[in-house]
């Protein structure tokens, strides 16, 4: 997009990835397609109980409004099989059910429109004499399934041979039931093979990825607080991304569910895997710095929030990357001496007071905003640089 003859936004053009996206079969869940031909989604488990319709409900469209492409919802109970119906059918994503223990919630929740189930072998009661049957009724439906092995409930059998839940042994796991539905003629699988460790977590999936080609759901369960959990996530989610491993991530914190879909969004879009909106680079201040950056960035960042344009908007605290990083942005500011030198696409268009900074940057970037088109797909975000 050009003002006043100069272009403006972040590239149209789709950026560099780190490498190809492994190739896998394809999945719809429900108006998701979930596979290498498909964007990498983002997932969340609502905490509500499930059988209280209206607040899973409502948490649903919380999550949807933050960026949430899948939601998945807890079935530990008669009566929230029984409310699945009514979510499934009125939530904006995508429904998949969670099932553990007991088979039957798996057939309730097919039978009540859910878009996927996810199912975890290790602690379904004799889930392998099921698979027939559950592969029946899912083919039918037209549905995926996710085998999802979690390193705190895998089989006892295995965990008898390999002696704790190495990766070996989660892999194991998850193919020896993907075998079982393939023996039925069902391949709408994707698989997860979750650990608590990053470093298990990787090679887990690394293995996974070299023997099948199922999509896979990348995920460090019971990942931690959220400063904890984002490390965690960011650091396991990276090194499988960057190497095209992965089709759909859910980042598990302790933290509101609309958190993990921050964070989501975030690991995505540092690997371009997820198109931008707003994008604020600041530099994390130094001796150098001759006026409180850390002030600017929030407020600059507070007053921008919700933008849906790609905007490029740069904070710089000193005259060393300043001037240079505010040239490189759509909109920036260089600031010194207790006042600031306002760029738009390169070119300075005026110098304020340190005072008027963020007035000014914010009145620039909405006068900026009304000319360019919205971006579908992505929520704003927030990056530093130095």
């Amino acid at each position: 997009m050009t003002v006043d003859g100069v272009m403006l936004g972040i590239p149209a053009m789709p950026p560099p990835v780190l490498t190809e996206r492994r190739k896998t079969r394809q999945l719809q869940v429900g108006k998701v397609g979930v596979g290498s031909d498909h964007p990498v989604s983002i997932q969340s488990m609502t905490t509500t109980l499930t059988s209280d319709v209206n607040s899973t409900l409502q948490q649903i469209a919380e999550l949807t409004a933050a960026g949430c492409d899948i939601v998945r919802v807890a079935c530990p109970s008669q009566d929230d099989a029984e409310a699945l119906p009514a979510i499934a059918k009125k939530s904006g994503i995508p429904v998949i059910a969670d099932i553990h223990f007991q088979p039957k919630y798996v057939f309730a929740a097919i039978d009540a429109g859910c878009a996927a189930v996810r199912v975890n072998p290790g602690n379904i009661k004799k889930f392998d004499d099921k698979v027939g049957d559950i592969a029946k009724a899912a083919k039918d439906a037209g549905i995926p399934i996710r085998i999802g092995v979690n390193a705190g409930s895998l089989d006892p059998r295995l965990l008898e041979k390999y002696g704790k839940a190495t990766p070996e042994a989660l892999v194991e796991s998850a193919l020896w039931e993907a075998s079982l539905f393939a023996e039925h003629d069902y391949h709408d699988i994707k698989i997860s093979v979750k650990h608590n460790d990053p470093v298990v977590m990787v090679r887990a999936y690394e293995l996974l990825a070299e023997q099948c080609d199922y999509p896979l759901h990348l995920g460090v369960t019971e990942a931690g607080p959220a400063f904890q959990g984002t490390i965690k996530s960011a650091v396991a989610f990276g090194a499988l991304l960057s190497r095209g491993i992965g089709d759909t991530i859910r980042v598990s914190l302790s933290a509101p569910p609309v958190e993990e879909i921050k964070v989501g969004t975030q690991i995505l879009q540092s690997l371009n895997l997820r198109p931008r909106k707003l994008e604020i680079v600041s530099c994390p201040s130094c001796g150098r710095a001759q006026v409180d950056v850390y002030t600017l960035a929030e407020q600059v960042t507070a007053g921008l929030e919700g933008m849906e344009v790609p905007l490029r908007v740069a904070v710089m605290g000193c005259v060393v990357n300043g001037p240079g990083e505010a040239r490189e942005a759509d909109l920036g500011v260089a600031s010194g001496n207790g006042k600031g030198q306002i760029f738009v696409k390169g070119k300075v268009i005026k110098t304020v007071p340190e005072s008027q900074i963020v007035e000014t940057l914010i009145e620039e970037a909405m006068r900026i905003a009304e000319d360019m088109e919205p971006v579908e797909g992505a929520a704003p975000v927030v990056t530093a640089a130095g």
